[in-house]
């Protein structure tokens, strides 16, 4: 099975002066749940290259088993240094894809146009489109066959606007995932704050926030079977 990872190129936390990204443990945790299944993974960004990560993702307390894994796994590292441009890649050539968060999708994957007709075009072929913590942001702007938001009527979760808060970025992101995704007509349910929360409806997987990456991830092998 062929699996497309798509990560944000967006480094800017609004006008903070900070940095941000996309979360490692969102992307280790699954990169390993899905390489162990026996997964061949492809890496994707819109700038392509090394995609940044959020520094405090990289923090000594933010640290897990996959975390540790990665770091000490040259090849992953240069994978991920080498992602191909996101704009270069053919929906045809994979069976799904899978977003790990952060907060850089907010600014960049959910706009990007690329991103948008990928999701599209692999949902409407069957195939599944996972997306975890801030990730189910990017599917913001994209559409079901029938010219309504993919989300309507679907059982979706994401980052909750409780955590945003606990965060201290609710007034710093360009949107807040859980007043999105039901705005679109989403069917919108939580866990407690970071708490694992993973929804399945037909082939869409979302995942509430970092805990729930992992859990992403074994949902989409389970549905390629």
């Amino acid at each position: 099975m062929n699996i497309l990872m798509v990560l944000t190129s967006h480094d800017q936390l609004g006008d903070t002066g900070e940095k941000t990204g996309f979360w490692l443990e969102e992307f280790a945790a699954p990169y390993y749940v899905l390489k162990d299944a026996g997964a061949s993974l492809t890496l994707a960004s819109p700038q392509g290259g090394q995609p940044p990560v959020d520094p405090k993702s990289d923090a000594p307390d933010a640290q897990t088993d996959a975390t540790r894994r990665f770091k000490a796994d040259p090849k992953a590292q240069a994978a991920l240094g080498a992602t191909l441009k996101l704009a270069d890649i053919r929906a045809s050539d994979f069976d799904a894809v899978f977003y790990p968060g952060g907060h850089g999708p907010l600014w960049d994957l959910a706009e990007d146009k690329s991103s948008i007709a990928l999701i599209e075009t692999m949902y409407a072929a069957g195939k599944p489109v996972a997306a975890v913590c801030h990730a189910p942001g990017v599917l913001r702007h994209v559409k079901g066959k029938d010219g309504s938001f993919l989300v309507k009527g679907k059982k979706v979760t994401g980052f909750t606007n409780t955590e945003e808060e606990a965060v201290g970025l609710t007034k710093v992101v360009p949107f807040l995932v859980e007043d999105v995704l039901k705005a679109n007509g989403g069917v919108y349910s939580k866990a407690g704050d970071w708490e694992s929360y993973v929804l399945t409806d037909g082939t869409l997987i979302t995942g509430q926030n970092p805990a729930s990456s992992e859990a992403a991830a074994k949902a989409l092998i389970k549905m390629l079977g």
